[in-house]
């Protein structure tokens, strides 16, 4: 419901940047390509219906658009007179209920998930790897958004927007047939081609079909669509699992991907055609430099956390060839300036990394700590984190007002301190005497920050990005999101394994005995400890999003 290359005289990019073809990144041979394989044929053409605003559709996952004034034209309400563009106007409508219908799937699957998977994962003898089951989910997505980008460039979103669907559906049916820990975290794999193949070419779809004035409110949507699925989902999860299995989780989820196809196929056969680029086979886009970049620093991440997971001298050699692959990736792929929080576009582009990282990173494991170390049931469990899905909506509500353009930086700024002190909550479950529900709660404060900061981040990168470097520097903010969510997910995993907490499955069940020789409270409070840390980090960063002027 998530989730992410500033360049030569951009404001906020470096002043000692080269002026070289790409300004946004490292010598990339490509011009205009600071995102994942944006081609300068691809640009849509300006919006019919604003005189300030130039849009284009990213072919690498977020909308993007930019306007020649200070602000952003403020929204039309919706419905108004000159509104029949309007998301949910008649210009609007299908398409609106169908980006709807497919966001809903997408975060019923994440809460139904996160339910699941703490038995799941002690039912495969998994505990050990059970950061690997989110992980492989974001590091293969990390690779399907570079894909996805370069293919909707070359042949438009729909191939990659059913072609993810499809796979995510095939991703779903993998792991809940796993025999073995193995194979279910390569399922999960499979899903994260499906979940990045899908958020890239549903937000391509959205630059091309919406106006600029209109983007706060579908941004908006995107956030209201998680409301029912996050209620829905736990309760019905644990549900399942509890009387069927949680097999049953994972098999009957891709029955729900018809409706989302059957509602959208009809108003996405009326968006303009993109003719294919001039190297469009699928040798080319799979060649293509940023998909390469991004599966080099898939792998490393990869490694990285295998390496970290198994303390001896042999892993050593895998962790050494993961930060080989993973640096120089990641240099390439993200914006100069971007690791020294420099004023502008690098800074927003670091800031949602640690703010998405931080909150994946949490968010996974405290249905495991609630089930394990409070004996909570997975229905309990998953709905400790139906309030922080909730408010996190009237959050991207919240920020979506056009009297609160003024404030875009300090409500990002409040956002990551009310996730840092959401995390901070969190392990005080731990404590003896301490009622359980302090989880629920913090996490709905928690919610309402990511809400003010997730799509706020979105608004402002379009606001300081030129028309011919919106698209690729909207691509960043995607990449940075999946990187962040590989990074602290894997990080999180180590410091899980470093403090005991893989040896809760071999102790036996913890959900009969809040305490014993299968607690482990260490290890889930290292893993929120750092994430808080992570969280304030961003709070921090927050004070750089507005460029110098000068």
């Amino acid at each position: 419901m998530t989730a992410d290359r500033p360049r030569g005289a951009d404001p906020g990019t470096d002043a000692d940047a080269d002026p070289d073809p790409d300004p946004g990144t490292d010598a990339d041979p490509d011009p205009g390509t600071g995102g994942i394989g944006i081609e300068p044929h691809t640009a849509p053409a300006p919006a019919p219906d604003s005189a300030t605003a130039t849009t284009a559709a990213t072919a690498t996952g977020t909308i993007a658009a930019t306007t020649t004034t200070t602000h952003p034209t403020p929204s039309a309400p919706p419905g108004d007179a000159h509104d029949g563009a309007g998301i949910l106007g008649r210009d609007h409508r299908a398409l609106t209920f169908g980006i709807i219908s497919v966001v809903s799937v997408v975060a019923f699957e994440a809460s139904a998930v996160n339910t699941a998977m703490p038995l799941a994962a002690r039912a495969l003898d998994g505990i050990g790897l059970y950061a690997f089951a989110f992980s492989a989910f974001f590091t293969a997505s990390l690779f399907a958004m570079a894909l996805a980008g370069e293919w909707s460039d070359r042949r438009g979103p729909l191939g990659p927007l059913f072609g993810g669907i499809a796979a995510f559906g095939v991703g779903l049916l993998v792991a809940g047939g796993a025999p073995s820990m193995g194979m279910f975290i390569a399922g999960r794999g499979v899903q994260g081609i499906g979940g990045g193949l899908v958020v890239v070419s549903l937000y391509v779809v959205v630059g091309r079909a919406y106006p600029e004035r209109l983007r706060p409110s579908i941004m908006a949507s995107f956030s209201a669509a998680w409301v029912v699925p996050v209620i829905v989902g736990p309760l019905v999860a644990g549900a399942v699992t509890e009387q069927l299995g949680w097999r049953w989780v994972f098999l009957a989820i891709p029955v729900l991907i018809l409706l989302p196809l059957a509602v959208m196929l009809p108003a996405l056969r009326k968006l303009p055609r993109t003719p294919p680029g001039p190297r469009g086979g699928a040798r080319q886009v799979l060649g293509n430099r940023r998909c390469l970049l991004a599966l080099a620093v898939a792998a490393g991440a990869c490694l990285l956390q295998y390496a970290g997971q198994h303390p001896t001298w042999f892993a050593l050699l895998p962790a050494a060839a993961g930060l080989a692959l993973l640096v120089p990736g990641i240099v390439r792929l993200l914006p100069r300036g971007t690791f020294r929080a420099a004023r502008g576009l690098p800074s927003v582009v670091l800031m949602r990394g640690l703010a998405a990282g931080a909150l994946v990173a949490a968010e996974s494991f405290i249905p495991l700590m609630l089930v394990t170390q409070r004996g909570l049931s997975a229905t309990l469990a998953g709905l400790s984190l139906t309030g922080g899905g909730l408010t996190w909506a009237l959050g991207s509500y919240v920020q979506s007002r056009p009297r609160m353009e003024p404030y875009r930086e300090r409500l990002m700024g409040l956002g990551m301190v009310l996730l840092a002190a959401a995390i901070v909550t969190v392990p005080l479950a731990l404590l003896d005497g301490v009622p359980a529900a302090v989880v629920a709660v913090g996490w709905t404060v928690g919610g309402f920050g990511m809400g003010l900061n997730i799509s706020s981040g979105g608004v402002l990168l379009l606001k300081l990005s030129r028309p011919q470097e919106a698209g690729s520097n909207s691509a960043s903010l995607q990449m940075s999101d999946a990187l962040g969510n590989v990074t602290f997910v894997g990080l999180s995993g180590v410091l899980f394994v470093a403090f005991g907490g893989g040896s809760i499955a071999v102790n036996g069940p913890a959900a009969t005995a809040g305490a014993g020789s299968a607690s482990h409270p260490a290890a889930f409070a290292a893993v929120f400890a750092a994430m808080a840390v992570v969280a304030l980090a961003g709070a921090g960063v927050t004070t750089r999003l507005r460029p110098e002027r000068g």
